[in-house]
């Protein structure tokens, strides 16, 4: 396991974690919709995602923790009504984890820990790993076999980061790294090399 370490204001974190004792924490498209309206509530306010993938039993984010005053002004300088972006980022991500953990069991009928604690913490500082790293999420629910193609799965950031719909990724970022959108096409035509990452993503999860 990782040791655990505060979120730094500045940082790229790859964030990912799976269900207590290995059980599920999404069941139906209702329940990935709820994850992401609550990662936008609770989570937006404080990081700016670059991509994620969420799967049955577990997920992935690649995002950076924002300075506390690009916080701030997210709401011209005034705290936002829930106070969200003035959180510290861990009071953040429990108070999503918790809120998601209480629809989903209030749903499921279920009790107790819905996700393992403390979910796991990578800290992301060359550019070589960013790039293969966002590789790496899109192409997971291909390597644990959850569809053929990684493309064809609906509840990554993949599609969202190859249009030119609107959305809340830090497209033009990705874009940047990886020197243009057809590179990053390119690089995830790539196959995937399981042993390469081993060592950048010590636990991952069948």
């Amino acid at each position: 396991m990782q040791p655990t370490f505060p979120l730094e204001p500045g940082a790229v974190y790859h964030l990912y974690n799976r269900g207590n004792n290995r059980d599920d924490i999404f069941r139906d498209d209702g329940n990935y919709e709820h994850f992401l309206k609550l990662y936008a509530q609770h989570i937006l306010p404080i990081a700016e995602t670059y991509c994620y993938c969420l799967m049955r039993n577990h997920f992935h984010l690649l995002l950076r923790i924002r300075e506390p005053r690009a916080r701030a002004d997210l709401s011209g300088g005034a705290a936002p009504p829930d106070r969200s972006a003035l959180r510290t980022p861990s009071q953040a991500f429990s108070n999503f984890f918790n809120a998601y953990s209480r629809g989903f069991n209030k749903s499921k009928l279920r009790t107790g820990a819905l996700f393992e604690r403390p979910f796991k913490r990578i800290k992301v500082t060359t550019e070589a790993y960013f790039i293969r790293l966002i590789t790496y999420i899109h192409q997971n629910p291909q390597k644990h076999g959850f569809v053929k193609d990684f493309r064809d799965w609906n509840w990554s950031s993949y599609q969202a980061l190859v249009t030119n719909k609107p959305t809340r990724l830090q497209r033009d970022d990705v874009m940047t790294w990886f020197g243009g959108l057809s590179q990053f096409v390119e690089s995830h035509r790539l196959p995937i090399q399981i042993g390469d990452m081993a060592r950048l993503v010590p636990e991952d999860f069948d």
